[in-house]
């Protein structure tokens, strides 16, 4: 079995940046859910597609936050976005998916909690993370947990990531610190770059393991002796970095695998949503499909 592992807040704002805009009956915009419900139906009807979970980043801000006040928080977001977060996690609670809403951690730190526990069960062949993001390209292992990116429908296995950023999964977290997430307020080192960065890491793979001289370095870097300074003086700072750019892999999911198997939407939960919305379309289809828990 395969198991799918969503980031719905990426999903939900994907959707609000694609499809024109959507009123409900009472006048709420509300198009970024409704995409959001067809967008995981489709994947859901996807053949392989048996055991999935969906995260969310219920109250945007985590426990990051307070370690770090650069740290992204929910502010610039669309307030016509933002709004739909409840509903977001509605609707996926009513396709009959198991729901992850987040709030002391991120969806990203779900999705590798679980990502870490189910791949290590022998009845799964391949765990995806259906998400984009860099930072979870962390969480890759061989081709056994891969990352998903479902609008280009690219699967992106550990050699795919080394080919990407030039370093292994485990030196994600060390290669953010030092070139920064503009996404996740992680400012980075002045001077870093991405190719800099992939060289040095790609040699030490941990930033308490690159020596303190740039002369002892064993690769060349162009400006090594003004990145080696800049390294040495913001210790603290790359180390704090690369905490907020570490995903959790001990978040207390509750459900166990089988708890993840599909078995249908919801008809008590999808009907009054579905009205609410205005949405009839995916209904008559869930109802043609017989996909009904």
């Amino acid at each position: 079995m395969n198991v799918h592992l969503v980031d719905g807040t990426y999903e939900l704002f994907r959707a609000y940046y694609g499809p024109p805009p959507r009123k409900s009956p009472t006048g709420m915009e509300v198009g970024a859910t409704v995409g959001l419900l067809r967008s995981l139906y489709a994947l859901l009807r996807s053949d392989g597609v048996t055991h999935v979970a969906c995260a969310f980043d219920t109250v945007v801000e985590s426990f990051r936050n307070q370690l770090f006040d650069g740290y992204k928080t929910g502010e610039g977001i669309d307030p016509d976005l933002m709004a739909q977060f409840p509903l977001a996690e509605r609707a996926s609670a009513a396709l009959g998916l198991v729901t992850w809403r987040m709030r002391e951690f991120e969806a990203d730190d779900a999705m590798a909690t679980a990502a870490a526990r189910f791949a290590e069960d022998p009845r799964v062949e391949r765990v995806y993370l259906c998400s984009p993001d860099k930072d979870l390209c962390q969480a890759v292992t061989g081709d056994k947990v891969v990352s998903l990116d479902r609008k280009k429908d690219v699967v992106t296995d550990e050699p795919g990531v080394e080919e990407r950023f030039g370093v292994a999964p485990a030196s994600i977290p060390d290669y953010l610190a030092l070139v920064g997430d503009s996404a996740d307020g992680i400012p980075g080192l002045p001077g870093w770059g991405a190719k800099s960065t992939s060289t040095v890491l790609a040699r030490y793979g941990r930033l308490e393991d690159i020596p303190p001289a740039p002369d002892d370095w064993e690769v060349k870097v162009r400006g090594a002796a003004r990145l080696g300074a800049v390294l040495r003086e913001d210790q603290d700072a790359a180390l704090l970095y690369r905490r907020l750019a570490t995903l959790r892999t001990d978040v207390p999911l509750e459900e166990s695998l089988d708890d993840l198997r599909w078995r249908g939407a919801r008809r008590d939960l999808m009907e009054s949503l579905a009205a609410e919305l205005g949405e009839t379309r995916l209904l008559e289809r869930i109802d043609a499909d017989g996909a009904w828990s």
